[in-house]
């Protein structure tokens, strides 16, 4: 009798009241991957990355008819991440300036791995977060078990440490940002073992090649899409959360790297327009408290059913990240006919706007920001081009029979049962 392939996701976080776009991505993944694959998922008890604690149980539990496996992470000291990190900073200064002379690409066909402080850098992997003995063990023990591996997000220990384990059944998705981590010299050391790296947009493509060249084996563009829920009842969730009639609206995880210099534009924005400025409300769990100023108000974790009704009824989605690799609240936004204005520092936002032909609206400073903000919530013409532009767009690139497609040509070949042109029955054993 044949059996279904046996995939692991392998993530940081799990579960259905964690708010962050990656472990929403993997989520998404392996519930559509559970009907036709043997699905499993791998990852910490962490709730809270900003407390590092194991707030979930350790064991097995059904999620959406996903086995979920928790394993318990070590206690996390933040005096020895600091140590480690302090002594494999060099290097990871040294890459970057590397990169930014757009050299380390054609360093990394002579120098495809980094030993220059890796064994510093590997410490500060094992000290940092979400690091779990635990669960390493078992990846190592049952490695055999299972066809596939997929690994997400390249800033976190679980990453490097999978690739190292089992890289040759790996399928990296790695949301890669230009950031500090991304440079760190041990993913050089993982990029070489992986055997199919699943990227979100060609930004983050280009990205990854410009920092470990020839280390990265093959790789495609998968992405993903979105998770469409009926919104609750509107004049309930505008009651609850004290909504006003007209709104500008942040979504995501309230931590400097994502909201970045939001609250200080904003104040610009009303200092400029006074009585015309829309109120600013924030959705999502705090992790670094933010400056407060006039006009904005914050919901705190709302349902999926709730954040549907709020975006709906936004006038302006914002997204002042400079660090994303494709932003699920993004197409989101689009999808609900939603304006959007985000932070033209970021690659892959540009590419959105290019890409979809205007639809998204990029800023690159504070008055940029003001001038652009007041333009996308007052400009009737401005808002119904981006409404048809983005519509069009997000269903033209990010539906889910081309992302499903993607992901099974890939998991062909990375279990190496089939050529890429084969179906998804190949990984059936």
């Amino acid at each position: 009798m044949k059996r279904k392939a046996k995939i692991a996701f392998v993530s940081v976080r799990y579960g259905l009241e964690i708010n962050g776009g990656a472990e929403l991505h993997c989520r998404m993944l392996a519930e559509r991957l559970a009907g036709r694959y043997e699905v499993e998922v791998l990852t910490t008890c962490v709730k809270d990355y900003t407390k590092g604690t194991n707030e979930f149980p350790a064991g097995n539990a059904i999620i959406n008819n996903v086995l979920v496996r928790r394993f318990l992470a070590d206690e996390h000291i933040p005096c020895n991440e600091e140590y480690w990190l302090k002594k494999s900073k060099a290097a990871r200064r040294l890459r970057m300036f590397l990169f930014k002379a757009g050299i380390l690409q054609i360093i990394s066909h002579f120098i495809k791995v980094w030993k220059w402080k890796l064994n510093d850098d590997i410490e500060a992997q094992r000290n940092t977060v979400f690091y779990s003995t635990t669960l390493l063990d078992y990846i190592t023990g049952h490695k055999d078990d299972y066809s596939v591996f997929i690994a997400f997000s390249s800033n976190f220990p679980l990453f490097y440490f999978t690739a190292m384990a089992a890289g040759e059944k790996m399928l990296a998705i790695p949301l890669l940002h230009y950031m500090k981590p991304s440079f760190r010299v041990s993913l050089t050391q993982a990029f070489s073992r992986i055997r199919y790296t699943g990227f979100n947009t060609s930004a983050e493509q280009r990205l990854a090649k410009g920092i470990f060249g020839s280390a990265i084996q093959e790789s495609g563009i998968i992405s993903a899409s979105i998770e469409l829920h009926e919104p609750a009842p509107w004049e309930k969730v505008k009651a609850k959360y004290s909504l006003p009639e007209k709104y500008i609206l942040f979504i995501g995880r309230i931590d400097r790297d994502k909201t970045g210099k939001m609250v200080d534009y904003y104040k610009a924005y009303r200092k400029k327009y006074n009585s015309e400025a829309l109120p600013l409300v924030v959705m999502g769990n705090i992790y670094e408290h933010e400056s407060y100023t006039d006009g904005m108000s914050y919901t705190g974790f709302v349902s999926d059913e709730e954040k549907r009704a709020i975006l709906q009824h936004a006038c302006l989605l914002l997204n002042p990240s400079r660090y994303e690799s494709l932003s699920l609240v993004l197409l989101e936004a689009l999808y609900d006919r939603i304006p959007a204005l985000v932070n033209g520092h970021c690659n892959v936002f540009r590419e959105h706007r290019k890409k979809s032909g205007g639809a998204v609206q990029c800023y690159t400073g504070k008055r940029d920001f003001v001038n652009k903000l007041h333009a996308a919530t007052t400009d009737t013409d401005l808002r119904t081009f981006m409404q048809e532009k983005g519509k069009q767009y997000m269903e033209e690139n990010y539906n889910w029979d081309i992302i499903m497609d993607r992901i099974d040509k890939a998991l062909i070949k990375v279990s190496g049962t089939a050529d890429a042109d084969d179906t998804a029955d190949a990984l059936i054993n």
